[in-house]
């Protein structure tokens, strides 16, 4: 078995996510999408623009295109430019025309006056500044020039960069196909929301909180449900799954004693380590590879599976879906008002609401409920605190780092 695949040790949580990125490999398959359809989808071949921006020398601003003397300030009125029009005889020493915004700069001229800084009487025009040579001209190519490559290959597709690119003349773009995630959870305790629950039977909350947070990364969804506790359940899912996803992702069966088939069927048809990641809250996890498809298996806790999807799964999804590899999560540095209790031993992601000051600087508090099956402790806060493993009890006032999530 892949040493990855074998890990006995409690793992750390910078190891675990470097042995899931060694192991997968990004998707390979692409396709072409016109611009309005390409939002969130990542590039599959560099865009490299075919003309300058601004293509043409043009007015910064509303005014007057002069054509400097040094004799007097009072210029000949001799002619208008409109935006999208050209104005095509030359300036002379002492002649100026009135000009809009974005229009294009007419032969000739050596900088563009503020209307405000201008007088008009008839077809005089009197300076009342200044002059600086090539003020208020915005250069052809000064935003990009031709040939330049504007977005590289891996790069996720934003509202702006639709903007850009439409800018540039571009209407179809080359993307990777999009990650198919399959998502499913075991356990005859489950009850779909909206049915009666019976004795012991609790309410199934975290399928609807990976599928939200999938459809919000734009991966394509495929809902198996809650499956069934028994083995041939189990197995048809897996195996369904395997060959309509890239990756499968489940919730609950793989902590140690959890009575069910999930780790059995696992080993049957897959390559799966199911490891111990030394994290608070989410110490039991499951990655791996089937025949078609990779597998992460997150705890039934709610609070629990929401941490290691976006602490260990996240960075992997982005991987395969051929973005950049990701490096450390941007992280941010606060104060803390409330003292924490912690052990050595595991990086701890406790839930907490962090404020900003009006001088930009952050302070935090830990939710005073951090036990692992608390969702209303993920729906209150907007930020982990992350507290590394050989950290212990924290000190109201100390600096730490948080991890914004809202």
């Amino acid at each position: 078995m892949n040493d990855c695949f074998n890990a006995s040790a409690l793992l750390s949580v910078e190891d675990a996510i470097e042995n899931i990125l060694s192991t997968i490999k990004p998707i390979a398959q692409h396709e072409q999408l016109s611009l309005c359809n390409s939002l969130d989808r990542v590039l599959a071949k560099a865009l490299i623009s075919d003309i300058n921006v601004p293509i043409h020398d043009n007015s910064a601003m509303d005014g007057y295109a002069i054509c400097y003397q040094s004799s007097s300030n009072s210029y000949q009125l001799v002619g208008t430019v409109l935006a999208g029009e050209y104005f095509a005889p030359q300036l002379r020493p002492g002649e100026c025309v009135r000009i809009m915004t974005g229009a294009p700069i007419p032969k000739g001229c050596d900088a563009v006056i503020m209307q405000e800084n201008a007088t008009k009487v008839g077809n005089c025009v009197t300076i009342n500044q200044k002059i600086t040579m090539a003020d208020n001209i915005r250069r052809a190519g000064e935003d990009i020039t031709k040939g330049e490559t504007v977005l590289t290959i891996g790069h996720k597709l934003t509202p702006v960069d639709l903007g850009l690119l439409a800018s540039l003349g571009i209407e179809q773009l080359t993307v990777y196909k999009k990650l198919k995630v399959a998502v499913f959870s075991t356990g005859d305790e489950l009850t779909l929301p909206g049915q009666p629950l019976k004795a012991g039977a609790i309410y199934e909350s975290n399928r609807p909180v990976l599928i939200s947070s999938l459809q919000k990364l734009a991966f394509d969804v495929i809902d198996l449900g809650i499956i069934k506790d028994t083995k041939t359940a189990i197995k048809d899912a897996f195996l369904t799954a395997d060959v309509t996803a890239d990756v499968i992702i489940s919730s609950g069966g793989v902590s140690v004693g959890d009575a069910d088939y999930t780790k059995e069927v696992l080993n049957e048809i897959g390559e799966i380590g199911f490891w111990k990641i030394a994290m608070k809250p989410g110490k039991p996890f499951a990655f791996g590879k089937l025949p078609n498809s990779y597998f992460f298996g997150l705890p039934g806790n709610p609070v629990s599976a929401m941490v290691t999807f976006m602490q260990l799964v996240c960075p992997a999804l982005n991987y395969l879906s051929a973005q950049p590899r990701a490096k450390q999560t941007n992280r941010l540095t606060a104060i803390t008002t409330t003292a924490i209790k912690k052990r050595p031993g595991r990086t701890d992601f406790q839930r907490a609401i962090a404020t900003i000051d009006n001088e930009g600087f952050y302070t935090v508090s830990a939710l005073p409920y951090q036990g692992s099956g608390v969702l209303t402790s993920m729906s209150k806060a907007n930020c982990f605190i992350v507290l590394p493993a050989d950290s212990a009890d924290v000190a109201e006032g100390t600096r730490v780092e948080i991890e914004m999530f809202k």
